[in-house]
């Protein structure tokens, strides 16, 4: 009824060779993801230090800036000069929601380091947002 299948299949003729293109390991995505999520932390932490500059900004975007170079091997982030326009409450939210991101992969990947930072900045988010939105 049916006519056997002549050809080789896809699968078996894959199987034996080396791929073409590198394969990245979980690991390694991870550290993509998080160097991600960290420098586009940093990037909305810029903005908010021009908007309203403050130590701990700074400390922030500093801690930020290493654990984005340590992730990517070294390599410095770059960090443009933002301007000095926005709403506060609006980057607030913004950096809390990348660094709840953040703080889920590194959980994910088990680093501490950066689930510390990710989750001390959260914090610091919430606390600033607290006065933002208490004022009518």
């Amino acid at each position: 009824m049916y006519e056997p299948i002549r050809t080789k299949s896809v699968h078996s003729t894959m199987a034996g060779t080396p791929s073409d293109f590198p394969h990245r390991s979980r690991e390694e995505e991870l550290d993509i993801q998080l160097a991600g999520h960290l420098a586009a932390l940093l990037a909305v932490t810029d903005e908010l230090r021009v908007l309203t500059p403050s130590a701990d900004l700074d400390a922030a975007a500093e801690r930020l800036a290493a654990q984005v170079a340590r992730l990517r091997g070294g390599r410095t982030p770059l960090r443009a000069a933002p301007a000095a326009a926005g709403d506060p409450a609006a980057l607030h939210r913004r950096a809390h929601a990348f660094a709840g991101r953040a703080l889920v992969v590194a959980a994910s990947r088990a680093d501490t380091s950066a689930a510390i930072l990710a989750a001390e900045r959260m914090d610091a988010h919430t606390s600033a947002l607290q006065p933002l939105t208490a004022t009518p």
